[in-house]
């Protein structure tokens, strides 16, 4: 009999949050056959995702997911033999009876942020607070081994290794969104917060050598694009030319379609959490804007990350990926840093793709949620 599984998740920042837990939810049903419910706060930013959600039903099936909504009343229901509450979130006071009232507990696990810091594999699997003799776990994502490894779809890299290969499937999806870029164009994609960084590396691409066609999806950067640009009601489809750069708005896709988008892309910036580890399986340079956080604690997340994916660069290609992301992540000049990074670029791109082999070689976050519960039980 195969194992029921319960996945909690809280939209805190729109999509993040959903984006993973959709994602894991689907390879633990495709790829591991297990039985999964998705109990889900925000229906509305899960459909943005998954526009065949019905946001009026509070039960369904998506790509073999059950997925149901997650009321501020909880209506009840009985416990899965594993409980996935997503980055810290609380679980229903009643949910949690139901598990002490199994006659076998759960494996219940706190599936946390993903960080590049020296204690996460330490704590990695540990237990946490018990609740009436059901104990929690900590169950860390992660770069190194020793954690939980990163999300990725059994594939996954053959199918971008084969796109990025045939031009003609990159034109042939780029033409479905609308894109249609000049001959030598670099194509870069822009998904971030808002920054006061964003107008000097506009300005600076905008006059350089060689032509740009920026890719932004819909998202709270496009405030900052449109005062760079000085104009209003900025939407879907708007194409904007400024010397070297074309900018374009394009809408918010499907994962599978974003997933594709950056591997068109020669650059990506991405941010929080879902976009930054799948840039990492595009094999292309990128540049992350993490989730700000009270005190600037994120910084040190920040600066563990690029500890460890710069640790084999030149030190001078080291130093100008990281002057260009502490740049973008404090809202500061952009424009040398950009300039620094594209004098080491060969080196900067070979290492994107690098990295990328050497995280694959780790086991993928739901492989090792699926190992865990098999050695618990």
């Amino acid at each position: 009999m195969k194992a029921r599984w319960d996945i909690f998740c809280s939209v805190v920042d729109n999509y993040g949050d959903i984006g993973v837990t959709w994602r894991l939810a689907r390879q633990l049903v495709a790829e591991h056959g297990c039985d999964v419910r998705l109990w889900v706060d925000d229906l509305r930013a899960f459909e943005r995702m998954c526009p065949e959600i019905d946001v009026q039903v509070d039960q369904q099936w998506q790509a073999g997911v059950e997925v149901r909504h997650w009321p501020a009343e909880w209506q009840g229901a009985a416990a899965a033999d594993v409980v996935i509450a997503a980055f810290a979130c609380q679980l229903p006071p009643d949910y949690m009876d139901a598990m002490a009232a199994r006659e076998r507990p759960p494996l219940w696990m706190n599936l946390d942020y993903l960080s590049a810091e020296d204690w996460v594999v330490g704590c990695h699997r540990l237990p946490s607070v018990k609740y009436k003799g059901v104990q929690k776990y900590f169950f860390f994502p992660g770069f190194r081994p020793g954690t939980g490894g990163l999300l990725r779809e059994a594939g996954l890299l053959e199918q971008r290794r084969a796109f990025q290969q045939d031009a003609a499937a990159q034109q042939q999806f780029l033409q479905t969104l609308g894109v249609f870029p000049a001959t030598g164009a670099r194509l870069i994609s822009l998904f971030a917060y808002e920054n006061a960084g964003l107008a000097a590396w506009l300005d600076v691409l905008s006059t350089d050598g060689r032509t740009t066609h920026l890719l932004v999806p819909e998202g709270r950067i496009l405030g900052d694009v449109q005062r760079w640009l000085g104009v209003e009601g900025l939407a879907v489809g708007d194409v904007h030319q400024r010397d070297a750069l074309t900018l374009q708005v394009l809408p918010f896709v499907r994962q599978d379609q974003y997933d594709r988008l950056l591997w068109c892309c020669e650059f990506n910036a991405v941010r929080g959490e879902d976009s930054f580890v799948r840039a990492q399986w595009a094999g292309r340079p990128l540049l992350w804007h993490i989730y700000r956080q009270d005190e600037d604690i994120h910084l040190d997340k920040l600066d563990a990350f690029l500890a460890l994916y710069t640790a084999a660069l030149s030190p001078a290609a080291r130093a100008a990926l990281i002057t260009l992301w502490q740049a973008w992540n404090t809202q500061g000049d952009m424009a040398q840093p950009w300039k620094m990074l594209m004098e080491h670029w060969p080196e900067v791109s070979q290492h994107a793709e690098s990295w990328c082999l050497e995280q694959a070689l780790q086991a993928d976050l739901a492989t090792a949620l699926v190992q865990f519960y098999e050695s618990w039980i």
